[in-house]
């Protein structure tokens, strides 16, 4: 007997239109009342929310699990609400997969929870500090760009010369590497054709601390004491020197918290994160999201998303 007047595929598309599409629970009422012509509430539609998060929790517990099993990682976050109080969406973003997950903080407890206390694998992120404990990291050099770029606008000339002139070795290192990606220059090509711009960036580093301008300095002297996390992309060619992808993913969580306020409860939450990691992940592995949420729906037992399970 079925639970409900909605079967598995109509519950899958509830679950769509509140998170791919980003609709609120009135306007997907109104969706399924004015074009579906079928009766809806606020109420039953949290049901469904519910019962296609119960559908698809083992897959997303499964991919969080195998996060910490991953050898290279994107890694980011932003803010959000929860009915009154603050939480972070984060994100982690594999080889093959990508995890959203929806905590209390950004916090070194948070990012451990998921990847582990003695993560040893390699994570592109910015230079916040719950990254500093990793033994491997890649920093993101789109966001040194936009410090560096800071630094020239300032109005301070020491600071906007030595800003400018990071601007413009950094403006190098990306035609480079995107020399490197349409197959221009090999990877050897890419670390030969970058010494000169290691070098110099360095070097200019080594001047900031002696700037009497605080943003400049403070600045410098970190990049100095955590030089080699700027060039791990030169050690393993898997590893990018931005963390665009981790960005970009994270853009439909940024326009879905400004579309809905956050969510009103840790179980809409959960479904949150749900299902940004099973669109997502879907996405990347060119699979239909909704013939997958519809066969876990009508199974009970969703597909492993992991590649080779």
């Amino acid at each position: 007997m079925p639970e409900s007047q909605a079967g598995p595929r109509l519950t899958a598309f509830a679950a769509i239109l509140m998170s791919c599409f980003r609709q609120s629970k009135r306007q997907t009422e109104l969706f399924f009342e004015s074009v579906l012509n079928i009766p809806a509430s606020t109420g039953w539609l949290v049901k469904l929310q519910t019962r296609a998060t119960n559908a698809l929790r083992p897959a997303y517990d499964d991919l969080h699990a195998a996060v910490r099993d991953e050898s290279r990682l994107g890694i980011d976050e932003t803010p959000s609400k929860e009915r009154c109080r603050r939480v972070w969406i984060w994100v982690f973003v594999a080889l093959y997969f990508t995890v959203f997950s929806i905590r209390g903080s950004r916090k070194r407890d948070e990012l451990d929870a998921t990847i582990g206390h003695q993560y040893d694998g390699i994570v592109t992120s910015d230079r916040a500090k719950m990254y500093h404990h990793l033994d491997y990291v890649q920093y993101c050099w789109a966001h040194l760009k936009r410090d560096f770029q800071s630094l020239a606008d300032s109005k301070h000339d020491m600071a906007c010369e030595i800003g400018e002139a990071l601007g413009r070795q950094t403006q190098k290192l990306f035609r480079q590497h995107a020399r490197y990606r349409d197959g221009t220059i090999s990877y050897a090509g890419l670390k030969s054709s970058l010494g000169s711009v290691r070098r110099e960036v360095e070097s200019l580093l080594l001047r900031g601390p002696k700037c009497d301008h605080r943003k400049t300095s403070g600045m410098c002297e970190e990049l100095c004491k955590n030089r080699e996390r700027l060039w791990t992309f030169l050690e393993h060619e898997d590893v990018p020197p931005t963390n665009n992808h981790s960005e970009r993913a994270l853009r439909s969580a940024v326009i879905w918290r400004k579309l809905s306020f956050g969510t009103q409860s840790e179980s809409g939450s959960r479904f949150v994160e749900t299902l940004l990691t099973i669109l997502e992940t879907c996405r990347r592995q060119n699979k239909n999201a909704i013939d997958y949420i519809t066969n876990a729906l009508t199974t009970g037992k969703p597909e492993s998303l992991r590649i080779g399970v």
